[in-house]
């Protein structure tokens, strides 16, 4: 699967299940994305492939501009939003998850 195909509703069912026993990897504040929290993305999503991410930012549209953002920036792809907490996933070069089909 290329990250250009969208993820079938079982993969993120799938991928949800895994995310619900992780903590967030990742923990943007109030100054947003900065240069160097994308390079810890990078190098968080090539490693583990799907990620927790916590914003605390109060305000919803906010949150909603940051992952907009962060989705383009990585070309991963949102499997789940919850309030402050976004699970995103980007396939790796050599795969470490086998998505259901």
């Amino acid at each position: 699967m290329s990250n250009d195909t969208p993820l079938s509703n079982t993969q993120k069912r799938f991928l949800k299940g895994i995310a619900h026993g992780l903590n967030p990897v990742i923990l943007i504040g109030g100054n947003g994305l900065t240069e160097g929290l994308m390079k810890e993305l990078e190098k968080s999503l090539a490693h583990h492939e799907l990620l927790k991410i916590k914003i605390a930012s109060a305000e919803r549209e906010d949150r909603k501009a940051i992952v907009e953002t962060l989705l383009k920036a990585t070309q991963a792809q949102l499997v789940q939003s919850i309030g402050k907490v976004v699970v995103i996933y980007r396939q790796a070069k050599a795969p470490l998850l086998q998505l259901p089909k």
